[in-house]
Order: C-alpha cells, then structure tokens, then sequence
C-alpha cells in the first residue's frame, strides 16, 4: 500500500524539469568607461555592481562600429569572417556604397493589371551576416531566450522571442527620414541628410499636410504613397487639432502627440499599408513649425518584420521601432534646438526603461538581453561639452540597471558596451589624401585599393599629420574583407572620416574642422575606445567581445 502511495510522488518528480538558469544581458551602446570612472558617486548601482563581481574594459572590434561590433558579439566572429565591416559597403560594379547588414529580395513572380503590378510572392529582408547567434544554440538545448533590440537582429532571427535593434528601417526603407513643415518664408523646400525640409501656406488656420510614406510596390511606376493629415490651428490658444484615418488629437505648441497611427494607401479603396509618427508642435502662435518623426512601423500592424513572433511586439503597446530612433539629424539641420533634441531623446530612452520593465514582468529564468540606445546618441552630441546632461543620461540607466538587481537578485547580471567615446575634433577628408594613389575612401573606416599598391597607400596613411599641429592622424591601418573593404583605418583620437568621405566623395581640402552638432565619435582606433564589462560575479580581465557570447553559453551548462 506504501508503495500505491507513493505512486503519484514518483510521476511528479520523473515530470519535474529544474528551473533553467536566470542569464540577463544589458547592453549600453556606447557606454565608455572613462567616463563611468570619473562618475561612479552618481552611478551607484553600476559602482555596486562592480565591487559585488567586477569591472573591466571590454575589447572592441576593428573597425569599432556599432554594426561591426554588435555583430562580433552576436556570433563570436571577427568581422573579417561574419562579413560586416562598416555600416555601408560599395558595390563592386557600380561602385555606390550599399547597406551593409541588410538586403530586400524582391517577389520573383509579379501579375502586372494596368497602372499595377501584383506580388505572387512576398518580397523578404535578408540579413547579409554571416554566423550562428549564440542564442540560438540556447534555443537548441531548451534553454528560453528573450533578445530585444538587439542590433543588427532584423529582420529577428525566428528563434524563441526578439524584438529587432538597430539596422530596422523605417515604413519608407530608410535609416530614417524626418518631416518638417513649415509656413516660414525664409525657408525653402528642399530634402536635406536625414529629412525633408516642407514649405507650406496656411489658409483661415487649416492645412492639409501630406506625408510621404513607402513606394508603392503594386504600381509599375512605383509612385510615392502619401498620408493626409488634416490640421486645424487656434493660434489664440496655441493648439491644433489634428485629423488623420478618422482619429483626432489636440496638440499644444511645445508639446510632443503620442503616437499617431498613419495609413498610406496602395489601391484606393482595397489596400493600404499602415506606420505611425510623433509629432512635435513647435510653434503654433503667430505661424506653423511641426516636426514629424519618421514613419516607424506599427508593432500592433507591422508591414515589415520586427518581431519574432509577430505577436511579441504587441505585449509593448506601440513603441520606436526605427533601429535608431534618436533623430540627431533633425538636431544636425537645425529643425531641433539642443532643448528639444534632448526633450525628443529622452522620450526614446524613457521608452526603453518601460520596455525593460514590462520584459522583467514577464521574464521567467533563461535568457535574456536588453539594449539602450541612448547613451551612444547622446554621447556624440554633448560629448565634452555637455557632461552634466550626458550624466544624466548616464544616471537613467544606472537606475534601470538598479532595478534589475532588485528584481532579479538571484540572476547572473552582465552590462557591457560595444565600444566607449572619443572626440571628434577634425574631419579628414581621406580621397583628398590619397589622391594619386588609385585608391578610394568609403565608409567611415573603409579604402578599397582599386588596383592601388597596398604598401603605398598604408605608408601615404601612416604618414599624414595635420598640419595645425604636426599630430599623428591615422593611428593604425588593418587589413580588410570582401565584402567591405580592403584596407580598414583607425583614427587617432580626435579625427574621423568627414561626412563626405562616408558616401565616397572628393573635397578640395584634406583637413576640416568640425564645426557640427555631432561632437564626438568612436569610428576611430580600437585601442582608443573600449567599452565596458561588468559583471555581479568575477570575470576574468581580457575579455572581448569576441569571447562573450561563448561566456554566456557556458553558464547554461
């Protein structure tokens, strides 16, 4: 009878599977460790967690662009061997640069029907990374894994549960283009790096806005779709009411809308697609000046992939799905003040914190990484300059890193950085220094030898010096891979690659201060800005970013 008795004990202990380890991965873009250092009174959980584990300066990649970096620590691979190298690569035919994370696969068979041409086939994003993520080897021992925001994840890799980072485009295939509108008459319309510039006249205080979305894949022509939204102006009182797909918002000058909900139709009548922006007012008394950010993709009705499962992106509500949602171009072309820039920021970085909040709600051992974005955006704008609103960014994520080890004081807790900062002094117009070489500049890291002599193009490299100071201007010089680049630079610190060097261009002179917004940089030597580890256990010192995602493995053995 004993025996009968313990029957249903014996199923339940054969049925009982132990609780996996609880693994949670913060990463902060950007986040440098001198800075940390001379700021640990003002990071005190950060400072908590290094003297319960540990604290050290993470090894980044060659180059140490976020993309590149991002992807090392995805696959364990150097560049060379997972394939990126720089956020853009050039097209070895047409010589224009390229996307380098990413590529759209359009439908092989299309039934073309007058003005329209109708997909047989959906058309796919394809990530161009080469290796295995890490987490996927969790998956495949059973062990749950939560990744959000991870960069260069998208389109999510279809494995446990994900919400897609940095190198997610916006409704309109872009890295993200916003619109300005303005009655201003000093102003004219015009596209400018990384948005539209709207001139527009307001009649008896209403205005019909239209907003570009996507290229219309079912038109031969492929015409621009646009949005309407209809505005109503009370300049007495300072507000609009706003009107689009049949759902209004009254909006005060200075104030930022919620998301508001786009559609963009493709066949009148029968099909649209569907985005969503955030509106800024910022003048309404005595004119019209609004901001719209770019047109995200809605998680509640996607029309590109940002979650796997699609249904994961809904338990967040409606939240900044462009890889890259900081506007610093809007700052850049001066649509933002400082203010507003920083006001627009810290609406993403506040976002995140809810979204981390909410995946702790749900986290139930296993995996799980979370990534912020705002401590590398803020950190190229106020670098130097502005360390005390800089601290203060740094202070919101010590305090959600805070909230983690009380939440979860029994899990394995890493935050670690993809690379740290540097200034960014003077541009280097690098096709201008190697004119005579045959070779070309790229990218912010990247020379393709076109033909060129390998050892004269390093030696003209190593051999610049500005001629303010005499200083040293390319520290180092490291071999390439197809598909990127063939010889990859490392700035000493202080000096980038100017904006125009990035897209491929000439300028008449070598050497340009910098006078821009974007104050500060990384895209340098890696041995100037490593990123940090820290750890609420010892870790050996030495690590790289390379060595990580083997390290997370091992602790679900």
């Amino acid at each position: 009878m004993r025996r009968l008795a313990l029957l249903p004990l014996l199923a339940l202990t054969a049925c009982h599977h132990p609780a996996p380890p609880r693994v949670i991965v913060i990463g902060v873009d950007g986040m440098d460790p001198g800075f940390v250092e001379r700021h640990w009174s003002d990071l005190p959980n950060l400072d908590r967690l290094r003297h319960q584990g540990s604290f050290s300066r993470l090894a980044t990649t060659t180059p140490p662009q976020s993309p590149v970096a991002w992807s090392t620590f995805i696959t364990g691979l150097d560049p060379a061997d997972h394939g990126i190298l720089d956020f853009v690569h050039r097209d070895p035919a047409t010589r224009q640069p390229y996307l380098s994370a990413t590529r759209t696969v359009e439908p092989k068979f299309q039934l073309r029907l007058g003005p329209y041409l109708l997909p047989l086939s959906s058309p796919r994003v394809e990530s161009l990374r080469k290796g295995r993520p890490f987490w996927q080897t969790l998956d495949e021992r059973g062990i749950p894994a939560t990744v959000i925001r991870m960069p260069t994840n998208y389109p999510p890799l279809p494995v446990g549960r994900a919400i897609s980072g940095m190198g997610t485009p916006d409704l309109r295939g872009t890295q993200g283009t916003f619109t300005y509108f303005t009655d201003d008459p000093g102003e004219t319309e015009r596209t400018v790096p990384g948005g539209t510039i709207r001139r527009l006249t307001v009649s008896n205080g209403h205005i019909d806005l239209q907003l570009d979305g996507p290229a219309n894949p079912l038109r031969t022509d492929g015409a621009t779709t646009s949005a309407t939204i209809a505005v109503d102006i009370d300049a007495e009182r300072g507000g609009a009411l706003l009107e689009t797909g049949g759902r209004k918002s009254i909006l005060m000058q200075g104030e930022w809308s919620d998301w508001v909900p786009v559609e963009f139709p493709l066949i009148p009548h029968v099909t649209s697609t569907r985005g969503m922006v955030r509106i800024y007012a910022k003048l309404l008394r005595g004119g019209l000046r609004l901001y719209m950010s770019p047109v995200n993709i809605d998680p509640l009705d996607p029309a590109l992939p940002v979650a796997y499962p699609p249904s994961f992106a809904k338990e967040f509500g409606r939240f900044f799905t462009l890889g890259i949602p900081e506007d610093t171009a809007a700052l850049r072309q001066g649509v933002f003040d400082l203010p507003e820039f920083l006001t627009q920021v810290r609406l993403v970085l506040e976002g995140e914190r809810r979204m981390l909040r909410q995946a702790l709600d749900t986290y139930q051992g296993g995996f799980l990484f979370f990534y912020f974005s705002a401590v590398d955006q803020h950190s190229h704008i106020l670098w130097g300059r502005h360390d005390a609103e800089l601290l203060e960014v740094y202070r919101a994520v010590d305090a959600s890193i805070g909230e983690v080890m009380r939440r979860e004081p029994a899990a394995k807790l890493m935050v670690m950085s993809d690379h740290g900062f540097t200034g960014f002094d003077r541009a280097v117009n690098l096709n201008a220094a190697l004119e005579g070489t045959g070779a070309t500049a790229m990218g912010l890291n990247g020379v393709y030898l076109d033909g060129a002599d390998e050892s004269q193009v390093r030696r003209r490299l190593l051999e610049l010096r500005d001629p303010v100071n005499g200083a040293v201007v390319v520290a180092k010089v490291s071999k390439g891979a197809k598909p990127g680049p063939d010889l990859v630079v490392g700035y000493a610190a202080g000096y980038r690659a100017s904006w125009r060097t990035g897209v491929g261009e000439t300028a008449q002179v070598v050497f340009e201060d910098n006078t821009d917004a974007w104050e500060a940089d990384h895209c340098v030597d890696a041995a100037e800005v490593p990123g940090v580890l820290f750890a609420n256990w010892v870790i050996a010192p030495g690590q790289s970013l390379r060595t990580l995602p083997d390290a997370i493995v091992r602790m679900f053995r």
